[in-house]
């Protein structure tokens, strides 16, 4: 484990030395805070509007209204800026010619591959970390059931650490980090896209288009559902991530 930390804290080191960290955390705040804003405001009209109803004033919801949506906004932020995390930290052992150091080294693969992915889970904590000041609003001037929103975190957590996986995975296919983001992002997109594919689907074939997309299994936990299928599937998806990774550099490191 102490090799692990190792690794770790050189990668956050080179995140936090260079502009990367910075540029992703903060493009990323922007964005999520922009859809919070726009969200809040609608959340606002619509209330004024139902107050006028006792009826309709009872039916408001402000983890319906304003987290579901916010939260569906920041899977995608994430489905962009994640690719952009992971695209170097193979593919830049490979450019500088460090990678045969790195891999003779008395670190084995697997806690090579285990450090550079803590530390990318460490950044994506930081993400969704600063993000959760924008829930004192809510608290403030709103009730909100607490539960629902840490379950809606703990998806997006989830999410994430399996984008990082398959991030990692490509990042170790190839020594250019602009290929290594653009094919992340198009498997992450076609996974996500999966769950629109099942409507025109049926029989079997509907419900494992549905099982295999990001995006049912991501639905359920922004409506405050922690199903363990639903944990499962996501721990799943990042351990195979990161078991490809181990392939393809065991592969290369006995070539």
């Amino acid at each position: 484990m102490k090799n692990v930390w190792i690794i770790a804290k050189k990668e956050l080191r080179a995140y936090f030395t260079s502009p990367i960290a910075y540029v992703i955390i903060t493009v990323f705040l922007v964005l999520v805070g922009f859809f919070f804003y726009n969200i809040m405001l609608w959340f606002n009209a619509q209330a004024m509007q139902m107050a006028q109803n006792q009826y309709y004033y009872q039916q408001i919801n402000i983890n319906q209204m304003v987290y579901q949506p916010l939260f569906n906004n920041m899977s995608i932020i994430l489905l962009l800026m994640l690719p952009l995390l992971t695209m170097r930290l193979f593919s830049e052992e490979k450019k500088i010619g460090t990678e045969e150091l790195l891999y003779t080294s008395p670190i084995s693969v697997s806690q090579i591959i285990l450090g550079k992915f803590l530390a990318s889970l460490t950044v994506l904590l930081a993400m969704l970390g600063f993000t959760a000041c924008l829930s004192i609003f809510t608290v403030i001037y709103g009730n909100p059931e607490i539960v629902p929103i840490l379950n809606g975190y703990l998806g997006l957590f989830l999410l994430g650490a399996a984008f990082i996986a398959i991030g990692i995975f490509f990042s170790s296919l190839t020594e250019n980090q602009i290929v290594s983001a653009i094919l992340t992002f198009g498997a992450l997109l076609l996974f996500w896209v999966l769950n629109w594919a099942s409507s025109s689907a049926a029989g079997l074939w509907k419900d494992v288009l549905n099982y295999v997309s990001f995006l049912q299994h991501f639905d359920n936990m922004t409506q405050g559902i922690l199903d363990t299928t639903d944990v499962v599937y996501y721990l799943s998806f990042a351990f195979f991530g990161l078991f490809l990774t181990h392939s393809v550099i065991q592969s290369r490191r006995w070539r």
